[in-house]
């Protein structure tokens, strides 16, 4: 394969493509769209007069629109290609946070919240199968940097949702955020790398919906068990810091602060670390790295100390799914979406699941225990860490 390359050294694209660019746009926007939803909550519950226990219900309808439609996206992709799959979840999620916006009873905001999660995943299925193909593509890895502009967009849609949503209104803000993702859109729609499915990826997703082999659920537990210490750090990392290490309403907010901000360093660094090295030892020198980082936090004696777990959770955490989605696309004998769904799918979970049985177990040992016990879910993803070398396919 080397002599090959060596042979072909037009093979190698530019580090930055047009079909790069396109897809980056994608995770910017998808992620922009969650991000810009996270401020409106309070007002969502306070105008549908939820109780705490009616938002989580809601919140919950929203992540079984994400894996009931997630799987269908896999296997549309397989019959229609990444791209157009990508642009019609992308078009149809625009109008949503209008919809949300104007929701004016249980019903119609339950209608909504699950169509938002639902199109978010189905999207977030397809732009990791245009990754994967524009991996393929520019032969270089570019999922990391993809992720990267994910949370870039989760940012940017958090950050000055809060802030509109206090000057101008709920209303404004929503037609604001739903121009700026149109737009996002508009410059992507050309430049998105176009992929023709192949006909035995449709005869694949024809014959099985469900993979038979065992290789995307094990790349599905890898997933899961690196996604589930980041929901928990995103949904745990404040009150632990406040209720177990005293600290204040102000310092708390730097547990997810210093997590999100390694992990969108290292994401924008990953692709590079990951050509260098290969995807198995990205993966294995990553889920040290978050070991090392969860056993911190647990075991902090104060918060400096703790801070310094979540910073270093995040750079090991930052580069593990993005490697996972890249091995989930290129699966011998086995059409992108297909793999990806299943990965997509149980890695969210992760991220959904956690927060509510975290609680649960919380309350019984102390949270500190809980991130202890969480580092033994890198240790089965170490294990696992061979699967990784499908990644490579990528663009070897």
């Amino acid at each position: 394969m080397d002599d090959l390359s060596l042979a072909k050294p037009k093979a190698v694209t530019p580090y930055v493509t047009p079909e790069r660019a396109g897809v980056s746009l994608l995770f910017l926007m998808n992620g922009f769209m969650i991000g810009a939803w996270a401020p409106k909550i309070p007002e969502f519950a306070s105008r549908l007069d939820l109780s705490e226990k009616s938002l989580g219900l809601m919140i919950l309808t929203f992540g079984l629109g994400s894996i009931t439609m997630m799987p269908i996206a896999g296997s549309q992709i397989a019959r229609f290609g990444s791209s157009r799959v990508s642009k019609v979840t992308a078009v149809l999620l625009i109008p949503l946070l209008l919809l949300l916006s104007l929701a004016g009873n249980i019903w119609t905001g339950a209608v909504a919240i699950f169509l938002f999660g639902g199109l978010l995943g189905a999207m977030d299925v397809a732009m990791n199968a245009n990754a994967v193909a524009t991996e393929k593509g520019m032969r270089r890895a570019i999922m990391s940097s993809c992720h990267a502009f994910w949370s870039l967009g989760g940012l940017i849609g958090s950050s000055t949702g809060g802030f509109l949503i206090e000057r101008i209104g709920t209303m404004p803000h929503a037609i604001i955020a739903t121009v700026f993702a149109a737009v996002t859109i508009v410059f992507a729609w050309r430049i998105v790398l176009h992929d023709a499915p192949h006909p035995e990826d449709h005869a694949h997703a024809e014959r099985s919906r469900l993979p038979r082999s065992p290789l995307p659920w094990l790349i599905g537990i890898m997933a899961l068990f690196c996604m589930i210490p980041e929901g928990s750090i995103l949904d745990w990392g404040a009150l632990y810091l406040r209720n177990e290490l005293s600290a204040s309403v102000t310092l708390s907010g730097f547990a997810f602060a210093a997590f999100s901000l390694t992990m969108a360093v290292m994401r924008f660094a990953g692709d590079l670390i990951r050509d260098r090295f290969g995807a198995v030892m990205t993966l294995r020198v990553c889920a040290v790295i978050a070991i090392l980082g969860l056993l911190l936090i647990g075991l902090a004696e104060n918060v400096p100390m703790a801070i310094a777990g979540f910073a270093l959770a995040g750079i090991g955490i930052s580069n593990i799914v993005p490697i996972a989605f890249s091995a989930a696309g290129n699966l011998p004998g086995m059409a992108a979406g297909v793999g990806l769904s299943v990965v997509t799918t149980m890695g969210y979970s992760g991220i959904l699941v956690a927060p509510s049985g975290i609680g649960f177990i919380a309350e019984h040992t102390g949270l500190g225990n809980v991130f202890i016990g969480l580092s033994g879910l890198l240790i089965v993803v170490l294990f696992l860490s061979r699967l990784a070398r499908h990644a490579d396919g990528a663009h070897h």
